[in-house]
């Protein structure tokens, strides 16, 4: 636990109202004796409420209304990483470090939001603004590389894209989730990511016509 986890983790946590009635529909979708089952979204709600981190207190309540141990709990929060047991800055940004989005750039990126940012992974700024660190498959692989800040993905990313995206949240105003390639979804692109971001949009009708020109002359080469 870090310094600063140390110097928060004896504060008291209790669930709003609001949330308490939440956690108690998570509960009802299980059979009596099962409600331990409502774990994992607990554990997320506590997590938001605390702005965005789980202290010993987070844990402690959780574990009181499961009728668990705190240990118990810990077990489960320490394994997921998607939940913090340190505090995390309000806008916690995470880089796929995994082999698509490495081969695309992951690298690059991360040593670049870390040099922006000025703090190293799993720091935070002290403003309390951002964190970052590294993750594993964050599951977009075709989009690679891939930057989830908070719940949002940012997808085919360039370093530059990624500065911009900072330096918005930086101004409280994060953006809409995005390809900095402009493609919709999973389509497909040609070229890397700069290149498409640089080049006139073509429109579909343009495409199916090289297309069919294309069909047309191996068709002639055979005949």
């Amino acid at each position: 636990m870090t310094k600063t986890a140390e110097k928060v983790a004896s504060q008291s946590f209790s669930f709003t109202k609001e949330n308490l009635k939440t956690i108690e529909k998570h509960m009802g979708k299980y059979p009596k004796g099962r409600e331990q089952s409502a774990l994992l979204p607990m554990l997320d709600i506590a997590q938001r409420q605390n702005g965005g981190w789980l202290s010993y207190a987070c844990l402690e309540a959780v574990a009181k209304l499961l009728n668990l141990s705190p240990l118990k709990v810990h077990e489960v929060a320490s394994f997921y990483s998607m939940f913090h047991l340190d505090p995390v800055g309000k806008y916690h940004v995470q880089v796929c470090g995994t082999t698509p989005c490495m081969l695309r750039g992951a690298e690059a990126l991360c040593e670049r939001a870390k040099k922006h940012l000025g703090i190293e992974l799993k720091e935070v700024t002290s403003d309390g603004l951002f964190s970052i660190e590294e993750v594993e498959c964050l599951g977009g692989c075709v989009n690679a590389p891939i930057v989830q800040i908070n719940d949002d993905y940012f997808e085919d990313l360039t370093e530059d894209a990624l500065v911009d995206i900072l330096d918005k949240c930086r101004g409280g105003k994060m953006p809409k989730p995005f390809s900095a390639a402009g493609r919709m979804g999973s389509a497909p692109f040609e070229g890397m990511p700069e290149e498409s971001v640089s080049k006139k949009k073509r429109s579909t009708k343009e495409t199916v016509t090289e297309k069919t020109e294309v069909i047309m002359q191996v068709q002639n080469a055979q005949s």
